[in-house]
């Protein structure tokens, strides 16, 4: 019997989205990108756990790649849901000018790093 609650109609879709599109990002990529962020990249949280955040929403076309994924807190990450990244940040009054800087200066670090090897 399928269930028929809104948990498990969101959690079906949720998995035909993630199984539809490809996802590269490595558990060291993973590690390298929550190392430079030092914490939540939204509002810089550190003592709890990090959340893989995905810039563009996988309900929007996006997926888990370096360039794609951020470290977010919980509160961060369930607040965004699959808000675009730069309207949210507007809305929370967070710096997204900041924002997105700290993001292109850490993709082009980890690229630039270890070329061959990151995506490996």
């Amino acid at each position: 019997m399928v269930s028929r609650t809104r948990t498990a109609r969101y959690a079906r879709r949720r998995k035909r989205r993630m199984d539809a599109v490809e996802h590269d990002l490595s558990p060291y990529e993973w590690a390298a990108l929550q190392h430079e962020w030092g914490g939540c990249a939204y509002c810089g949280a550190t003592g709890s756990a990090l959340q893989r955040d995905c810039v563009l929403p996988i309900s929007r076309g996006g997926r888990y790649t370096l360039d794609n994924v951020v470290p977010a807190c919980g509160r961060c990450n369930a607040s965004k849901c699959n808000d675009e990244v730069t309207g949210w940040l507007r809305r929370k009054r967070l710096d997204e000018r900041a924002f997105l800087v700290r993001q292109a200066e850490i993709r082009i670090a980890l690229t630039a790093a270890a070329p061959g090897s990151i995506t490996d």
